[in-house]
């Protein structure tokens, strides 16, 4: 009977103490300290606050604590646990409003620790608000550029790691964005303006889970756009062949470029273990994952790569193909159908001839 009563009692105690650490988060960035001083009682309450889910006040306590005590050992500290506040609030103003007050943080404290911290949270912000690759993706564009300034600014952080993986989930779904606007344009026949997306895919992002799949329209969208472009289609197939060696498409990229009479390149060792890796470790959805997956406003990233350093630099728009500058043409060229453009210098027909428009022709009266 004992025995029961003393496993009923610590059945009850273990019950209390979850109730009471319901609905409360520990602070990120506590500071272990007994120090009765009031900045530092200060600075206790605020967090005790934030703990608490009352973000406003604990922002008037950190805000009461900077402005009464400048030179306080607490500033940093207090500053950053104003941007966590609002981070932790989680609202889209309030996250535009944590990015702001880690920006200021980073630009007072650069060389902090927190200050990648910071950095990683700002990535955090944007990349918490992807969505799917046909919707809006100024959230993808800016995580990659955010994520992008964590690896430069802090290459031996403790959050390398994470950051890098971010990133390759984040350029997984730029990636994917702008092959459907290259699949788009082929479908409806602007076939040079369809290759232009394709190719830049190919080489901006090589992890795309389909960059094999790029590079096989990009062939068959050089192949209709004729004889001219027959080197970009074999550039295409040897690219399949070399750096996506597990791919479906490369028996089929084989075949045409025997056809072709090109030589056929082998699989680039390093690539084949690269590209072995990413295939077998991506995260596919189940059925009823894929039917869900269809209502869902989050993107799936779970095919992007897990190994492999993410595209340090922006994806830069390319000059469609067939177009080409007045410098880069041979003097004395035949005619042809393809587009050149070269930049005006000095007066033109604009500057020296009168427009049309100022002289109209007067209407004739009745008689």
């Amino acid at each position: 009977m004992r025995t029961e009563m003393k496993f009923l009692a610590a059945a009850l105690g273990l019950v209390l103490l979850l109730a009471a650490g319901c609905g409360r988060s520990p602070y990120d960035n506590p500071i272990a300290n007994n120090s009765q001083q009031p900045d530092k009682i200060l600075f206790d309450k605020s967090i005790e606050n934030i703990e608490k889910h009352k973000y406003e006040l604990a922002r008037i306590t950190l805000q009461t604590l900077i402005n009464t005590y400048p030179d306080s050992e607490y500033i940093a500290k207090a500053k950053l646990a104003i941007a966590d506040s609002w981070y932790r609030e989680g609202t889209s103003s309030a996250l535009a409003q944590a990015e702001a007050e880690y920006k200021d943080f980073i630009t007072f404290f650069p060389n902090m620790e927190e200050a990648a911290e910071s950095q990683l949270k700002i990535c955090q912000i944007h990349y918490n608000q992807l969505q799917k690759p046909d919707r809006d993706n100024r959230h993808a564009i800016r995580a990659d550029q955010e994520c992008r300034q964590l690896l430069l600014r802090h290459p031996n952080s403790v959050f390398r790691q994470d950051t890098e993986q971010l990133l390759r989930n984040v350029q997984e779904l730029i990636a994917e964005g702008e092959y459907r606007v290259g699949k788009f344009y082929v479908g409806k026949g602007s076939f040079r303006a369809g290759a232009n997306r394709l190719q830049a895919v190919s080489e901006h992002y090589p992890l795309f889970s389909r960059a094999d799949e790029t590079l096989w329209e990009l062939a068959s969208t050089y192949q209709k756009l004729g004889d001219n472009f027959e080197e970009q289609e074999v550039g295409a197939y040897r690219q399949i062949v070399r750096g996506y060696p597990l791919s479906p498409y490369v028996e089929e990229a084989k075949q045409r470029l025997s056809a072709m009479g090109r030589e056929i390149p082998e699989a680039d060792p390093e690539r084949f273990k690269l590209h072995k890796y990413n295939v077998e470790n991506r995260v596919y959805r189940g059925r009823i994952g894929s039917f869900w997956g269809m209502f869902a406003g989050k993107p799936d990233l779970g095919l992007a790569a897990k190994a492999g350093d993410p595209m340090m630099t922006t994806l830069m728009p390319r000059t469609p193909p067939g177009i080409r500058t007045a410098a880069g043409a041979a003097a004395g060229a035949q005619p042809s159908a393809e587009v050149s453009v070269e930049t005006i210098s000095g007066p033109s027909a604009l500057d020296t001839e009168p427009d049309a428009r100022r002289n109209r022709p007067q209407q004739e009266q009745p008689q």
